[in-house]
């Protein structure tokens, strides 16, 4: 049997994430928010079911926030499912990437779109024995951005404008991976629902 891999030390960051626009013309809202969107500093691989994109954080998530963005401003139904993970056992392939300044390339564009949504996290410090004190702190955090935060089961839900959302995530990733070799978190995003709790996410 071969020995389990131990965490690599390359903090290369990545997400695989699936975008699932609620229309007859998916294809075409989907293609057009990745014309949008400048992928040159990440890493990317697309499959039949989903797409991986590496390099560093500042660009992972400047990338599938702009994804996210341009195709939820065509006003349809949105929903982003994805993972973010850094420290990952193993991963090194596309460290290259890794040299890119923290210039956002997307962030400008992206700044124009005003959206409300509502997000479903959840984190995962891989490792840490006093991981829900890291948790709780992270949220607390989120929550004093201004973004309403509630409690569902085997998540966190959070409504507000989306760059605050994202903000959130980012912040919250970063900051519980400086202290833990191994960070997962998995989200959902959705924008312009017919069905939203309060309207308008």
């Amino acid at each position: 049997m071969e020995q389990m891999q131990a965490c690599g030390t390359s903090r290369i960051a990545g997400c695989r994430f699936s975008l699932y626009p609620m229309t007859d013309d998916f294809v075409n809202v989907i293609l057009s928010a990745l014309k949008e969107v400048d992928t040159s500093k990440v890493w990317v691989q697309t499959d039949d079911v989903s797409t991986c994109i590496r390099g560093r954080i500042s660009h992972v998530f400047d990338v599938t926030k702009a994804i996210f963005l341009h195709a939820a401003k065509t006003g349809e139904h949105v929903v982003i499912n994805g993972t973010y993970s850094i420290g990952c056992p193993g991963d090194s392939e596309g460290d290259v990437y890794l040299v890119e300044n923290d210039e956002r390339l997307n962030a400008e564009k992206s700044a124009e779109i005003k959206q409300p949504v509502a997000c479903q996290f959840a984190l995962y410090p891989m490792g840490n024995g006093e991981y829900m004190d890291a948790i709780y702190s992270e949220v607390q955090k989120i929550k004093d951005k201004g973004v309403e935060v509630t409690s569902v089961h085997y998540a966190t839900r959070l409504d507000g404008e989306a760059h605050s959302i994202f903000t959130g995530l980012e912040n919250c990733f970063t900051n519980v991976e400086k202290h833990v070799s191994h960070v997962v978190m998995t989200f959902n995003i959705s924008a312009n629902s017919p069905s939203t709790k309060k309207g308008g996410n």
